[in-house]
């Protein structure tokens, strides 16, 4: 078995409890598009090291409180018979 990675995110839960922030409000100033955000709070991003750094100073948390490494086993790939 071979360990696969899923990281999980609290972006969406930091950015409402902003005063209910919005994703365009948080990309303006992060320096992203609005897309980016969606995209990284629905899990099918994972931002860079320099983005994930501007999101946690922006929230004024660490960023692992906002990322999280899921590491499950995953069964291997069934090969060739």
């Amino acid at each position: 078995m071979s360990p696969q990675h899923e990281v999980s995110n609290q972006v969406r839960r930091h950015r409402r409890q902003l005063d209910g922030m919005t994703q365009q409000e948080l990309a303006d100033r992060v320096g992203v598009t609005r897309q980016t955000i969606l995209s990284i709070e629905r899990g099918r991003y994972n931002p860079s090291v320099g983005l994930a750094l501007r999101l946690a100073e922006t929230f004024g948390v660490t960023v692992e409180a906002l990322f999280e490494i899921d590491r499950r086993e995953t069964p291997p790939a069934a090969g060739p018979a």
